[in-house]
């Protein structure tokens, strides 16, 4: 069994979502990627939280060949693939239907920075992506979702802000490994609730200022980074 060490991370990331709220039934997936040799593990399609096994996840190369596994992959493995391809420092990418990033997503609104539990994870704004033509729809529907998150991110770091919904659909988030990709989704479902929240109280709100925004993002993330231990 190849990349036995990825896998069980990969495993451990997606039973992660039931665990966090994050999905019901088998909904939503998670993968990661070995860049030294090109390959994905990602969740098999409909498979229950609850009996699946590390063994279960199937192995892809970048071009979607199955190179491990039995079982068909996810059906969102296209759009994974794509954001592996075209975003070279991702190593684990997380998909749900979590409810208040959701609820956003089919809005087809942003997540705006009100505050700074936002601003300690998420480099500004959470985008949301166009919504879908309907010839994207009906051709390569899951490589075409990929396509339209990376026009979105034309201009922005998605390390910066490693979350996007995907209008009318729901979130993604990725990270430098599964774990961390999963992890982004919990805060990005948080961020959520706390944004609609806030709107409902106040509906003129405005966003978080700059010198704020800055401050707590890069005293975590930055260069000069001082939270946390080293």
């Amino acid at each position: 069994m190849m990349l036995k060490e990825l896998r069980e991370q990969v495993w451990q990331a997606n039973l992660q979502l039931k665990i966090q709220n994050l999905v019901i039934y088998s909904w939503g997936n998670v993968s990661g990627i070995d860049r030294a040799k090109g390959i994905v593990l990602i969740k098999p399609s409909g498979v229950d939280y609850d009996a699946l096994r590390p063994e279960d996840l199937v192995a892809l190369d970048l071009e979607g060949r199955v190179v491990e596994g039995t079982l068909r992959p996810s059906s969102d493995t296209p759009t994974h693939l794509e954001l592996y391809r075209r975003f070279e420092k991702v190593g684990g990418i997380c998909h749900t239907h979590s409810l208040y990033a959701t609820i956003w997503a089919q809005a087809c609104r942003e997540i705006p920075c009100f505050g700074t539990t936002h601003a300690d994870n998420f480099y500004g704004p959470v985008p949301v992506t166009d919504p879908m033509q309907p010839e994207e729809i009906e051709g390569d529907y899951e490589l075409n979702t990929g396509k339209v998150i990376v026009r979105r991110f034309a201009g922005l770091d998605p390390m910066q802000v490693p979350a996007v919904l995907v209008a009318n659909h729901g979130p993604f988030t990725w990270g430098p490994n599964a774990e961390k990709a999963v992890e982004n989704a919990v805060v990005l479902e948080q961020c959520a609730q706390m944004a609609l929240g806030t709107l409902q109280l106040n509906p003129e709100q405005p966003e978080i200022s700059r010198v704020l925004l800055d401050k707590h993002y890069l005293r975590k993330h930055g260069k000069n980074a001082y939270y946390g231990q080293k």
